[in-house]
């Protein structure tokens, strides 16, 4: 009985540190990735999930996803000039608002075929190439990883939560797109028009100041993919270490308030949430508000995505500049999706 208290108090404790700590502690916040990892493998001791095979699984399973990154950070470093003049050629045929809601709405829907991985380095470099003020490019940021985190659910490709998805309810490659694509596409319009509302046209004086382009080098393209290895590795450990209490508490609770309690998945990863939760014998309507839930709060804040980490971290954004934008909007989005289901 005291053994399990413990280790409930342990991971809520846990849980606190990871929500709250990036946000006031700066070294914390500059060094996510590493924190988020060992917060993760305190997680799972206390649980008592740690095993030789779990240790070996979380070990193996980031190299596919770092290793993406890091040949993606390769090509965009050797095609930087051609997708840049390519950028300012498809912004010289249209209005900047036009332009920024087309930007965010694609990066969604092709995130589903790239993965959200290279959706969020192809927006970064749209960021760059574009050069926005400080705040405008927090902003485009933040709804292009809302709208890639959503739109990379479409197939099994996309991101890790669909292929647990599919693959554990045995269904076919379309299946998503067929239970959950209408209200993707909707939160991607909806984004797509914010967006071009938010987002301003850069300035001359700004211009004038901005940084100017500079390739990464090869030192800092190998960091963040070792950075994201990591991170993804922190991740698997924290939802294997929750497991227990997603089990115990969570997996038999209504769809709706699953819903709103799926907004945990802003610090934990959505994949391994999904796998606690998900099951065949689950209504349509069920499936919809868990999966619609754990993908809309996963923008909410930086260690909730991929994309949210890579993008951050590439453009410097900080933990509270993120969750200023990410928590409101997500929690709005959230509300009017639960009317909506």
């Amino acid at each position: 009985m005291w053994g399990r208290l413990f280790m409930q108090l342990g991971l809520l404790l846990i849980f606190f540190l990871v929500l709250f700590l990036p946000l006031i502690i700066t070294i914390i916040e500059k060094n996510l990735e590493v924190f988020l990892f060992f917060m993760g493998l305190f997680a799972v001791l206390i649980s008592g999930g740690m095993s030789r095979a779990l240790f070996v699984k979380v070990s193996l399973d980031p190299i596919q996803i770092a290793g993406a990154v890091f040949i993606a950070g390769l090509l965009f470093r050797w095609l930087q000039r051609p997708l840049e003049k390519m950028i300012h050629g498809f912004r010289s045929l249209m209005p900047f608002r036009l332009f920024i809601g087309l930007s965010v709405f694609f990066l969604g829907l092709l995130s589903s075929v790239i993965t959200a991985i290279i959706a969020a380095l192809v927006m970064v470099v749209i960021v760059t190439t574009l050069q926005m003020d400080r705040k405008s490019e927090i902003k485009f940021v933040v709804l292009s990883c809302f709208s890639i985190g959503l739109g990379a659910a479409l197939t099994p490709i996309g991101e890790p939560l669909a292929t647990i998805v599919v693959g554990k309810l045995h269904t076919s490659f379309f299946f998503l797109m067929e239970l959950i694509g209408p209200e993707i596409i909707v939160g991607l319009l909806l984004f797509s028009v914010l967006a071009a509302l938010v987002v301003k046209r850069q300035n001359r004086h700004y211009l004038e100041r901005s940084r100017p382009h500079r390739k990464e080098g090869y030192e800092e393209i190998g960091v963040r993919a070792l950075k994201i290895y990591f991170f993804v590795m922190g991740l698997e450990f924290l939802g294997e270490g929750f497991e227990p209490l997603i089990n115990k508490y969570f997996t038999s609770l209504s769809p709706s308030l699953l819903y709103w309690i799926n907004m945990i998945s802003a610090v934990l990863d959505n994949a391994t949430l999904t796998a606690a939760e998900i099951g065949r014998s689950m209504s349509t309507p069920t499936l919809k508000a868990i999966l619609l839930g754990l993908l809309i709060s996963g923008g909410m804040l930086i260690p909730g995505n991929i994309p949210n980490i890579i993008s951050a971290g590439k453009l410097k954004i900080t933990s509270a500049e993120w969750a200023k934008i990410g928590v409101p909007l997500g929690l709005c989005v959230m509300g009017i999706f639960y009317l909506w289901l």
